[in-house]
Formats: structure tokens, C-alpha cells, sequence
């Protein structure tokens, strides 16, 4: 909602036509005589060696996943190998003009980019760049294990090419050598030293991420460009156009400040093979007839859509140069429509019968290899003995690293069983990095002269005055006041940071927590987002890897439904999918509703404490909300930070002297004892932390019962010892949050306490949660969320009976029962 641009009802209400361009198809035609003003004969050799590695290599793939044989190699690889046989010369034509500073994203069958990325960078790395990236990666055990045994001793290029087919056939054999320790696998294989980044199982998955990457190359003046190469099929999905459309975001060009004004630096390379499993797109499952068509519905450019011949590398090259040159122009996003078809079938246990074999047999006659050749030696250009003695070399180099990716000597797979905590070390970095990269951080003022910082400085930072009387809302310095004063610190500190979701400058956040920001952030750090939760939180995904620091906000915790695969399978996993080498240093802030109704009301942290990989918080005090972001921001590690709009206007009532105005963290996993007792332990997470004081002193003043109330502050990690340690002396427990009890956190949390105070429960652990139902009207919200009076229910009917006492809700065996055969 920028108030700089007016919304015209005359001109938005005028009468008129869009007119669209005709988008190229196929158009180039050079002859292969004319190429050579710019390829010398090397040129167009390397070209062909580089088709031939990947064919090879994928050929050796699916020989050993059907054969368990390769040239005299035997080996057993259970992994998946999704081949791209037919698709070569769209890789090798992709990557020729490419430098370790543009990066591809690719997908799950990736194998060929992965290989003519690296050839690519291979050929325009000095020996002494090669070198120090072999020596430095992984302690140089990948590069060990190639060492001397090359045909050439001494050609540093050849001991790179090595290095390069080793490490990803020794990552796809899940050994340890492997690019990522074989802990990520053919799907989810790269090799950042040479701007090849990661490819993803998930269908179109690295569209947003991809996407992410531009965005940290435009708004941290990087150079490069970067490449989304995902497959035809994937245009079904609703992740892959939230990526376009952010991407074409107007806001780019018109809004942002100057230098930074240009369009995102991404390519969307729509390797389009005609099929996705076994669908065929282009007349069955699709209905655009030319991929390429789809760029006219982004941007009035059309992301300068072209559809291009990849059944022939220097039609994909000429293509790749207007393409970068585009880019490199801020004149991004653009869509390449890649024509190409893999012979294989999707997975070498794949018949192909969904596909004739007269089909088949067509581009059997179009092979890419051969065609090439062709062309080549009728050109003059080199030999069939030539091309011959490449294919000789090709096989040789293929043999020599399937056999030495197959030794389980030379290349060991991790042992968990010696190494028990391998993978458990790589879940989470934990580490404290201020600033992602040294140099000054952008902002528009000095922090003292914020109009919202010197707002706080007037507002008491204890929640009560000198006579113990609350200090009214107005005046209190808020919840919503500590997580901004984090966030505005790390936007001095780090220059990387950036902050964006839905409605969040010049609105201030759906609930002030930015008010305050538009002031003195720059445009291109802080800015509204499209409503695409996906592109959100994999654009972020995307950011970090690129080597940034980002907070998404989601607005409301249920539209975590909205951006599950960029959740659960991205932002969680990528860390240890890499063996530790990438970072994921994103704050993804969500709040919890109350008085939406069902679809904005829920506490899904359940949800997200499930998912390995993940960082949990939940702070209900101002002081705990400030530490507690800081330490997320501090880290490199993902967080997903839940706030509860209940509360984003309370004081701090448990931090002696109030919120400090310095800077503090506060460690993830260490809950704090809010309130002492001897009598019963109150384990609480989010706002449920209030409504558990009340009962407290219900119990205290009617039944003189003193219960010790523990905030959990986060779930993941969650250090138990404080609330064993509480336990032990009450030997009863109640653990409760406004999730549904089903399924929930607490209910996880009451199995450990069991698990590890039994000998000192007196009663079993008591988990007070919502109703397993939606949620209602706010007008309903009593019977729904749990009260101070559920606690005391809670207690009176599961642990220990209260004198006097009549419950007002059911917590009885028979209940119980009643419930869970009902599901509700």
C-alpha cells in the first residue's frame, strides 16, 4: 500500500485492449559454418566431450540400477537415479556461457546440469582456483581420493574433471566423499564452489528457492544470474507461478531505491521433456499447447518468453546469451521453454509404456549426440575418429569413477554405527554470527532519530508502577515493542537482513510489530510481498542459501498450511541435507489467532515441532519475545517464531527492572520458572501462561494449593531438567497450550515427563489443550480454549480432588472415552 502510487479510477475504468507479442519459437538457424566466427574447434569439442560425460554417466547409472554392472564394475545401488538421457545438449548448452557467479537450482533429475555446470566452470577456473577449491573442500578427502590416477599427471583440469564426476557419482552412491557425505543423494546433489546449487525432489521446488537467490543477488548488488531449471509437469503447480509472479513484483523497478531498481536476475528454464511421470503435459494435463505462452500472463514483457530448440547446444547457448544479457540489463525475470525428451523412462524401473514405440523411435533418430557429430564432420570441423576417441576417453573416465566410487575402501559410506551422532551434529548448525557479511548496513536515519524508537523511549518498560499498579496499555513498552527493537537492532547490524510478507511496510505488520520500520529501512529490505505464502518461505529458503539473513512473516499460523512443502521439506532440511555446508539463518513469524474462527485461530506448533530440522519458539513476555528474537536473528539456524495476538499488548511482569533497552539473547530450549510453588507444576506454553497464573491463584487463595508455573518459551530445542527438577518436588504436572490436545506439543512434553520423572509423579501428567474441534466465534471461544477454571477442573478430576469443588468441565475416565471414539 505505498502511498506514492494513486490508484486511478479513470484510468483503471477506461476502455481499451492489451495487446501481447508474438513469442519466438525454434527461430534459430545458423549454420554450423557460420558458427564458427565464434567457436574455434576446441569450442565445439568440448561441447561434444561434455554431452558425452553426462550421457555416459547416466548410461552407467542405469546399467548399475539394472544390472548391478558397469564395464566390468559391479555394484548394488538401491538409491534413486532419475536419468535425463536425450536431454544433454539443453544442460551442456545451458551452462557454456555460465560462471561460478550464476547459479543453477535444479530438480530431481539433475544430473546432466549438475556435470555441465561443473564442466563449464572447469574450463573457465584457473588451475590455481581449481586447486584451492579441491584442497578446501571437505578437508580434501574427495579430492584424495582421485589423486593419481589421472591419464595426465599434472593437468589440473583433468584432476577437476575427476574431482567433479567422483564427487557427485560418490554423492549419488550415498558414500562419504560425496559432495554432501551422501547424505542428500542423487535428488538433492550440488556443489556450490561452482555455483551449483541444490537440486530438490519436490516438483518445481527450486522455483522459489531459485527465486530467493535472485532476490539476495538483487538486493545485496551481487553479480550473477540464477536459474530455476525445473521440468514441464511442473507448471501444474501453484509454487512455481507464486515464483514467477513474485518475481515480476512492480514494486522492483518502480519502488525500490536506486541502484536496486532492477529486475530479479532469474532465468525459469523449463526443461520441457513432454511428460512428468508417466502424464504427457502439452495435450493431456496441461492446456497452454506452448509452454512459452504461459510468460504472457506474468508481466506485460511477457518474461521475454522463447521457446528453443534443445536438441541443439548452440541454439541453447544463442538463446542463453540474449537471455543473460537481459538479466544482466535488470530486465528480469525471464521464461526459456526448453524443447527436449528424455528416452529413459521417469526411473529406471519405468516401462514407458504410457509412450509408443514409434514415439520413441523418432527421437531415437534426433539423438543429440549423433546429430551433433553429424553436423560437426560434414562441417569439416573434426573427424569421426575424432569424435571417436572423445567417446573412448569418456568411457574410460566413467569406468574409473564408478569403480572408485563403488570401493568401499576408497570411498566409505558414514558409519553410523561408529558414528552415532553423524547426522544428529548436522540437524542444526548452532552458531552466533552477527552479521552474514562484514560491511555497513544500509538504513535511511540514525536508529535514535525513529519516529517508533523514540515513541518506546517514553514508555515504561516494567509492566507496574511505583505502587504496584498495572501502567495501562499506552504507556507500557508491549510485546510487540520488544520483538521490533530486535529486529530494528539486527537491521543496523546486519546489512544482509531483510524482512517482507504481506502487508508489512507502510500497514506496520497485521498487528504494529514493524510499525515504525518504513521510516528507516530501505525499500529493497523491507517490502510487502504478493499473498504467496510458498514464495514466501522459499524465497527465504533461497536467500540463505545464497549467504543472507531473512525474517517472512506469515501473517496467521494456519497459513503455514499454505507453504507446507517450503516448510517441511526446504527450510528444515537443507542444512542437513548439505552434511552442514549450507547455513539457513530465516525467522519465519507467525501469529495465533483468536476471535477469526476456524481458518485464523489455530496453534499449529505441533505442526512444526514435529519436523526435524526445525527451531521452535513461543515467547509470551515482552522480555522473553526480545531475547528470544534476538537469538534466533543471531543465529545461521531456521526458526519459526510464534507470536499470540492475545498478548502483543501486555507489559512485562516477571523480568526484575523491566525489558532492558540494551541488546540480550535468551537460549532457545530453557524454559523459566514464572511463578514458584511446591504443590503442583504448571508447565505452559504461549498465552495459556496467564490464564495458568489465574488459576494459580485461584488455587493458592481458595484452596491453598501452590502451584509453580514453568514457561516453556520454545519447544524445539526444550531443556527438561528445570521442569524435572519442579516435578520432583510437586510430583504432579499439567501441561497446556491453546493447541487442540490431540496430537499436540503438550502432549509430547507430558510423555517425556513421564518417561523421566516416573518414580516421582503422583499422578499421571495432565494435558489441558483446546477442544478437538474447529474453532469457534469468538463469542464461543470459552468452551473452546482452555480458562483458568480448565486448570482447576484439570486438576480436581485427573490429579487431586478439591475440597468443595464442582468442575465445570468433564475431565473423567468416561469422558475421556467418550471423546476419542467420537474423534472430537
Amino acid at each position: 500500500m505505498p502511498k506514492s502510487q494513486f490508484v486511478d479510477p479513470k484510468f483503471l475504468r477506461a476502455k481499451g485492449t492489451i495487446h501481447f507479442e508474438d513469442i519466438p519459437v525454434n527461430q534459430y538457424d545458423r549454420t554450423v559454418e557460420q558458427e564458427k566466427e565464434n567457436y574455434s574447434k576446441a569450442d565445439f569439442m568440448r561441447i561434444y566431450r561434455d554431452m558425452a560425460i553426462i550421457r555416459e554417466f547416466e548410461t552407467m547409472l542405469y546399467l548399475i540400477k539394472t544390472t548391478n554392472s558397469y564395464n566390468g564394475v559391479e555394484y548394488n545401488n538401491p538409491g534413486p537415479a532419475h536419468l535425463s538421457m536425450g536431454q544433454e545438449a539443453s544442460a551442456v548448452g545451458q551452462a557454456y556461457i555460465l560462471n561460478i557467479n550464476d547459479y543453477i537450482f535444479g530438480s530431481h533429475r539433475s544430473h546432466g546440469e549438475i556435470l555441465a555446470k561443473g564442466l563449464s566452470a572447469i574450463e573457465k577456473l584457473s588451475d590455481k582456483e581449481l586447486m584451492d577449491v579441491m584442497e578446501n573442500f571437505l578437508g580434501g578427502k574427495t579430492l584424495k581420493a582421485i589423486e593419481g590416477k589421472q591419464k595426465n599427471p599434472g593437468d589440473v583440469k583433468e584432476l577437476a574433471t575427476d574431482f567433479l564426476v567422483y564427487g557427485a557419482l560418490a554423492e549419488i552412491f550415498a558414500k562419504e566423499n560425496g559432495f554432501n557425505k551422501g547424505i542428500g543423494g542423487s535428488m538433492h546433489a550440488f556443489f556450490t564452489p561452482f555455483g551449483i546449487y541444490p537440486n530438490n525432489a519436490i516438483v518445481g521446488g527450486s522455483a522459489t528457492i531459485a527465486m530467493g537467490a535472485a532476490l539476495y543477488k538483487r538486493s545485496n548488488a551481487k553479480d550473477g544470474i540464477v536459474i530455476a531449471n525445473i521440468g514441464d509437469a511442473s507448471m501444474g503447480r501453484g509454487p512455481v507461478w507464486e515464483a514467477m509472479m513474485m518475481s515480476a513484483m512492480d514494486q522492483i523497478k518502480q519502488l525500490w531505491e536506486e541502484g536496486y531498481n532492477k529486475g530479479l536476475p532469474i532465468l525459469f528454464n523449463i526443461f520441457n521433456n513432454q511428460y512428468g511421470m508417466g502424464g504427457q503435459t502439452r495435450g493431456e494435463t496441461m492446456g497452454y499447447d506452448f509452454l512459452a505462452r504461459a510468460g504472457a500472463g506474468i508481466n506485460p514483457a511477457q518474461m521475454h518468453a522463447e521457446r528453443v530448440d534443445g536438441y541443439n547446444p548452440l541454439a541453447v547457448i544463442e538463446a542463453m546469451r540474449r537471455k543473460k544479457a537481459l538479466l544482466e540489463q535488470g530486465e528480469g525475470p525471464v521464461l526459456l521453454d526448453v524443447v527436449t525428451y528424455r528416452m529413459a523412462g521417469h526411473s529406471p524401473s519405468d516401462a514407458s509404456t504410457y509412450r509408443t514405440k514409434e514415439e520413441m523411435d523418432a527421437w531415437a533418430k534426433e539423438d543429440v549426440l549423433e546429430g551433433y557429430e553429424a553436423k560437426m564432420t560434414a562441417a569439416g570441423v573434426a573427424s569421426a575418429d575424432e569424435f571417436a576417441a572423445i567417446r573412448e576417453d569418456v568411457k574410460a573416465l566413467i569406468t574409473k569413477v564408478c569403480g572408485l566410487a563403488a570401493d568401499p575402501v576408497v570411498s566409505p559410506r558414514i558409519d553410523l554405527a561408529k558414528q552415532p551422532d553423524a547426522i544428529e551434529s548436522i540437524m542444526f548448525s548452532n552458531q552466533k554470527v552477527a552479521k552474514m557479511e562484514d560491511r555497513p548496513s544500509e538504513m535511511l536515519m540514525p536508529k535514535e532519530e525513529n519516529p517508533r524508537v523514540q515513541q518506546i523511549a517514553r514508555k515504561e518498560r516494567w509492566g507496574f508502577d511505583k505502587n504496584g499498579k498495572p501502567v495501562s496499555k499506552n504507556k507500557v513498552f508491549q510485546l510487540r515493542d520488544g520483538i521490533f527493537e530486535a529486529v530494528l537492532d539486527k537491521f543496523y547490524e546486519d546489512p544482509t537482513l531483510i524482512a517482507y510478507g504481506e502487508d508489512v511496510r507502510d500497514w506496520g505488520g497485521a498487528y504494529a510489530v514493524y510499525r515504525g520500520l518504513t521510516e528507516a529501512v530501505p525499500y529493497h529490505r523491507f517490502f510487502n510481498s504478493p499473498i504467496s505464502e510458498a514464495a514466501i518461505v522459499g524465497s527465504a529458503v533461497g536467500y540463505a542459501m545464497a549467504g543472507g539473513r531473512v525474517i517472512a512473516e506469515l501473517m496467521y499460523c494456519d497459513f503455514l498450511g499454505c507453504a507446507g512443502d517450503e516448510i517441511f521439506n526446504q527450510l528444515s532440511k537443507w542444512q542437513s541435507m548439505s552434511a552442514g555446508i549450507l547455513k539457513m539463518p530465516v525467522v519465519i513469524r507467525v501469529s495465533v489467532g483468536s476471535k477469526y474462527g476456524a481458518q485464523h485461530s489455530q496453534d499449529w506448533t505441533a505442526l512444526v515441532s514435529h519436523i526435524p530440522g526445525l527451531k521452535v519458539a513461543f515467547p509470551a513476555t515482552p522480555y522473553d519475545a526480545k531475547g528470544l528474537m534476538t537469538a534466533a536473528l543471531n543465529g545461521t539456524d531456521p526458526v519459526i517464531f510464534f507470536e499470540s495476538q492475545r498478548i502483543y499488548d501486555v507489559g512485562e511482569q516477571f523480568h526484575e527492572g523491566g525489558v532492558p533497552t540494551e541488546s540480550y539473547e535468551i537460549p532457545f530450549g530453557e524454559p523459566d520458572v514464572k511463578r514458584e510453588g511446591k504443590d503442583i507444576t504448571i508447565l505452559t506454553i504461549g498465552a495459556t501462561l496467564y490464564r495458568a497464573l489465574d488459576a494459580a491463584k485461584i488455587l493458592q487463595e481458595k484452596y491453598n494449593v501452590s502451584a509453580e508455573v514453568i514457561d516453556a518459551r520454545s519447544m524445539v530445542p526444550f531443556n527438561y531438567d528445570k521442569v524435572i527438577e519442579s516435578v520432583k518436588k510437586t510430583g504432579k504436572i499439567i501441561i497446556a497450550g491453546d493447541a487442540c490436545e490431540r496430537g499436540s506439543i503438550m502432549a509430547e512434553m507430558a510423555e517425556k515427563v513421564t518417561a523421566l520423572a516416573f518414580d516421582y509423579l503422583d499422578a499421571p501428567p495432565v494435558v489441558v489443550g483446546s477442544r478437538n474441534w474447529i474453532t469457534p466465534c469468538y463469542e464461543m471461544e470459552k468452551f473452546f480454549f482452555p480458562q483458568p477454571s480448565t486448570f482447576i477442573d484439570a486438576i480436581h478430576e485427573r490429579i487431586m480432588p478439591l475440597e468443595g469443588y464442582t468442575p465445570e468441565a468433564n475431565f473423567t475416565d468416561g469422558e475421556m472415552l467418550r471423546r476419542s471414539k467420537l474423534g472430537v
